[in-house]
């Protein structure tokens, strides 16, 4: 394509959700309440403790509060669990953050599910999942409502387009799906599995790259005018998708850095301070 793509950057989505936050954390200060997202660390993974501070560090530029609970390497799923019961009683903690992945040994499900669901604002128990899929009133996983946003933020349709989502995690690749399906996209799911998968991919109006591989949506695969929406992030800053090779047949892409990233740690916030609100 001769035009140049639109560059979808996280940066004025992320903007318009914290211009947003502002003056609904100011009301619940003046109530006394500060919102605060806990997030648990359990090892010493430096990538999961980036993460972890960026959190945090957005938390305190909005005036609200973090709270880090570093667990060392070898605790157990009940002494897991037992940290988040005590977060979950806590009434001046209003989000709860299991940093993913958690080391081997514990029981990762379990320990998510042992969540307050009005605390989860990653969206990572099977509860909020499930209600989430059936399009009731749940936080959603942050990161595929932050796709949701950034297509909605530059205006680009979901009703009626072909998604096609490469990835089935159940923090990803599984949600933004039915998210898109609740917006009536047509869904199709790719994993490592599918057989011909360039094919699959050659039909997407829309195309989610969730699968943890370096630049592996190549652009010969799309089809001309597809919008990529690149959920991966890998050593390197490189997504999962070959960006300049996609460049060419794309109406519409996100970086990465730069796209999806920033927002979901923005949606993240957002969903903090609605159980913070909601416990008023």
């Amino acid at each position: 394509m001769s035009h140049e793509p639109l560059m979808l950057e996280g940066k004025p989505v992320v903007a318009e959700i914290y211009a947003n936050l502002s003056s609904r954390i100011e009301a619940l200060t003046a109530q006394g309440i500060t919102p605060c997202l806990a997030t648990i660390l359990v090892g010493d993974d430096p990538a999961s403790a980036t993460y972890v501070r960026m959190k945090g560090n957005a938390c305190k530029k909005l005036g609200m509060e973090s709270r880090r609970i570093h667990l060392p390497a070898d605790t157990t799923t009940k002494q897991l669990i037992d940290t988040i019961a005590k977060l979950n009683q806590d009434t001046a903690v209003h989000g709860i953050l299991l940093q993913h992945p958690v080391p081997a040994q514990i029981d990762e499900r379990a320990a998510f599910d042992a969540i307050d669901s009005a605390k989860d604002v990653d969206g990572v128990t099977s509860l909020g999942f499930g209600r989430m899929s059936y399009n009731v009133p749940a936080y959603a996983s942050c990161t595929p409502e932050a796709i949701l946003s950034v297509l909605d933020h530059y205006q680009i349709d979901i009703e009626g387009k072909h998604a096609v989502v490469i990835g089935r995690s159940a923090i990803l690749g599984k949600p933004v799906s039915f998210l898109l399906l609740n917006r009536n996209a047509t869904v199709t799911i790719c994993h490592s599995k599918t057989k011909d998968l360039a094919e699959h991919v050659g039909h997407a109006d829309i195309v989610v790259a969730a699968v943890g591989r370096p630049k592996f949506v190549q652009g010969s695969w799309l089809k001309p005018g597809a919008v990529v929406l690149d959920a991966g992030y890998n050593e390197g800053n490189i997504g999962d998708a070959d960006f300049e090779s996609c460049l060419d047949k794309v109406k519409a892409i996100t970086p990465v850095p730069g796209g999806i990233g920033p927002v979901t740690i923005a949606k993240l916030l957002q969903h903090t301070v609605e159980a913070a609100e909601a416990s008023v």
